[in-house]
């Protein structure tokens, strides 16, 4: 958006929203040390970087005292958005309070997709595993993760992860098969994320608006970052995409070509590379 189109009185607002594992976190370390003097330059400019990821509510709330944010952030691929009280001057709108957070909610709760996987378990006999069937240290032996981090993983509210042992072809009949009974999987750098009709867009696109409603002079402008085909619809939907390159998996595709980035490097430092690259060409 050009100063011109602005509406008077109104100023550009940038939010960054970011995918955690691979994108702001390393894929092999889960460190996000390269991105650090990055999140400071964006504190400065006062622009939110709001995590939208695959992790859940609990993971979040130990993370962000870890790197230091302290706004809004997604959950569960798009299921829910948990926004600290005070963070804006009113209450969010269709937001109920839960664990001491505005909580808007997208989805039905994980039960539901437990349910479903259960029906189809016979078709796909040792093909594929879930969260809630492993224990915490087959977790921790997929994920690199620490007990306690692997606890916090594994207590999901909204949907589960899936791990898949079969083959590409099986894979393509799990899919449709949990698709033709309700579910909307999404494929993640490691897991397929079994849930509903929600997204990280969706969920991005819904916080945009209410920070449009809550400061109405401010025109916000979102800053997408994922490595991830599940980050695709966060990526389509944000005016300017940034695809964080993987060493594990090919850039999310996307239809857009306008306002997309991809970085050279890796994770939390190709996430860094392309902010500062945005940061010198917009502010």
């Amino acid at each position: 958006m050009t100063h011109a189109e602005l509406m008077p009185g109104q100023k550009i607002q940038y939010l960054v929203f970011t995918d955690m594992d691979g994108t702001l976190l390393d894929h092999h370390t889960y460190s996000h040390a390269p991105a650090t003097e990055t999140l400071k330059q964006l504190k400065q400019h006062k622009i939110p970087v709001i995590p939208n990821t695959s992790k859940t509510f609990e993971e979040m709330v130990e993370l962000r005292k870890e790197i230091g944010l302290t706004g809004p952030f997604i959950v569960e691929n798009g299921a829910a958005i948990y926004i600290p009280h005070g963070f804006f001057k009113t209450k969010p709108a269709n937001t109920q309070w839960l664990n001491n957070h505005w909580v808007r909610q997208f989805t039905s709760k994980k039960s539901h997709w437990l349910s479903l996987l259960k029906r189809i378990e016979k078709d796909f006999e040792n093909q594929f595993t879930y969260f809630s069937k492993m224990t915490t240290k087959q977790i921790c032996d997929v994920t690199g993760l620490s007990e306690k981090e692997a606890k916090r993983a594994s207590n999901r509210q909204f949907g589960e992860p899936v791990l898949w042992l079969g083959d590409e072809q099986e894979k393509q009949r799990f899919l449709n098969a949990i698709t033709s009974i309700g579910a909307r999987p999404l494929i993640g750098g490691r897991f397929l994320h079994v849930s509903g009709e929600c997204d990280k867009g969706a969920a991005m696109n819904w916080l945009v608006k209410e920070f449009s409603r809550q400061f109405p002079n401010l025109h916000c402008h979102s800053i997408a970052l994922g490595d991830g085909q599940n980050d695709a619809a966060m990526l389509e939907a944000a005016n300017i995409a940034v695809r964080v390159t993987s060493p594990v998996n090919p850039p999310p595709t996307l239809k857009k070509t306008k306002n997309v980035y991809t970085s050279e490097l890796h994770g939390p430092e190709g996430w860094a590379q392309t902010i500062k690259q945005i940061l010198t060409n917009t502010l």
